[in-house]
């Protein structure tokens, strides 16, 4: 990527559900669009990519980083980070819910400061959780790169279908 606009990331709260409910659905179909069932990407997208979503995971103590690009603050990406919902998890573990950022803005530096933000916020904790589908290659290069190790594997319902992902840990 040569072109990248000016960028920054800023940590994000319940005001901006609806700035992380168009990026999450618009990354999600982007990346799942003729690799998973339509009518299940849309029925998911609508469910747990609404304002409300993002809001009840505000409510229960998630933190969330947007990613804007200039001019004009428009979302790019973002990470939110949770208590975690993996049944892999231990105590002490933190769960990537999400770090999404639409394919144009892709090998840029945006998703790794993303990243660290996360892991600055996760400090003290024991290993940071995410759960990322089987065959999504870009996406577990980039968490090896991050160091995420493969610690098992889930089932993972997408509009009443449900998919293999791997559940990976990285130590914090």
């Amino acid at each position: 990527m040569n072109d990248i606009p000016i960028w920054r990331i800023r940590p994000a709260g319940p005001d901006d559900a609806d700035a992380l409910a168009l990026v999450g659905a618009a990354t999600f179909l982007e990346t799942f669009a003729g690799h998973i069932d339509g009518a299940g990407l849309v029925a998911h997208c609508a469910k747990q990519h609404s304002a409300d979503a993002y809001r009840a995971y505000f409510a229960k103590g998630a933190k969330a980083w947007l990613a804007e690009i200039e001019p004009g603050g428009a979302p790019v990406g973002y990470a939110l980070s949770c208590d975690p919902e993996i049944e892999h998890a231990q105590p002490g573990d933190v769960e990537l819910k999400r770090i999404y950022l639409l394919s144009r803005f892709q090998g840029s530096t945006i998703a790794g400061a993303l990243m660290l933000a996360v892991m600055a916020e996760a400090k003290g904790a024991s290993r940071l959780l995410l759960g990322v589908k089987d065959d999504n290659h870009r996406a577990l290069s980039f968490y090896a790169k991050h160091g995420f190790e493969t610690i098992g594997t889930r089932r993972f319902d997408v509009g009443g279908k449900t998919y293999d992902d791997f559940v990976l840990a990285r130590p914090l």
